[in-house]
């Protein structure tokens, strides 16, 4: 698999001419050469709706964010791409769970069990059915939201009565650091517990959709089974 990455000072979004970047954004993705069942998220958080169309008219139809407020300013602003699918990528307070609901057509920060009921009533309320992905943290990481294995396990016959969110995937982030053969681990790991979760006996999760591998790592997340990867950086350039 080749993997372009963007050079540190050609692609540096501030300076960029993004009415004629598709074709350089067109360029990288064709680059990837991901398998057809790797669904590519280009992550637009920070980049100005302008990236996000020149993307858009590269073929990228889905785009995360990983704040409310910023999304909905750019989903205002290219309300005439009706087809965009919208990933909420960050952490998300319940708070924000309604806007979340409202604007998103995925969630892959679903970290408590106060948060998954929180969504399930407010999908059920605004008759929304948003694909959810449950974000679990593998190793310790102060940096990191998400469900440890055993918090999991114990949360499964709650998760499973939820039925207006999609609870389909999972999510996972290594902590930075690893070596290449530790991450390789991890996303196994991620992996094999989402299997473990939809083979479940007494309560499974239908968990087809594993959301792992960002710019730095993706490779590696894909060769573990990864079928949702977040590029952002690969597919815009440098965020400075």
């Amino acid at each position: 698999m080749n993997v372009a990455r963007p050079s540190s000072d050609s692609f540096q979004y501030h300076r960029v001419d993004w009415q004629n970047a598709s074709q350089q954004i067109a360029q990288r993705v064709a680059q990837l050469e991901l398998p057809d069942h790797v669904r590519l998220v280009a992550v637009s958080k920070t980049f100005p709706a302008a990236a996000i169309r020149a993307a858009y008219d590269a073929g990228v139809r889905d785009f995360g964010e990983n704040k409310v407020q910023e999304a909905i300013s750019k989903q205002t602003e290219l309300a005439d791409l009706t087809d965009i699918t919208w990933h909420f990528i960050g952490h998300l307070q319940s708070n924000k769970a309604r806007k979340a609901v409202q604007h998103f057509g995925w969630i892959h920060s679903v970290d408590s069990l106060k948060l998954a009921h929180r969504l399930d009533q407010t999908a059920a309320e605004l008759s929304r059915t948003p694909t959810c992905c449950l974000q679990v943290k593998l190793l310790t990481d102060p940096n990191k939201y998400g469900w440890a294995e055993a918090e999991l396990d114990q949360a499964l016959p709650s998760l499973s009565q939820l039925s207006h969110i999609k609870l389909e995937g999972i999510m996972a982030i290594p902590p930075l650091g690893l070596l290449m053969n530790e991450t390789q681990a991890f996303f196994e790991r991620a992996y094999a517990l989402g299997q473990s979760l939809a083979n479940h006996q007494k309560t499974p999760l239908p968990i087809r959709y594993f959301s792992m591998g960002m710019s730095q790592d993706f490779p590696l997340a894909i060769a573990a089974g990864a079928n949702v990867i977040r590029l952002g950086t690969t597919l815009f350039g440098s965020r400075q």
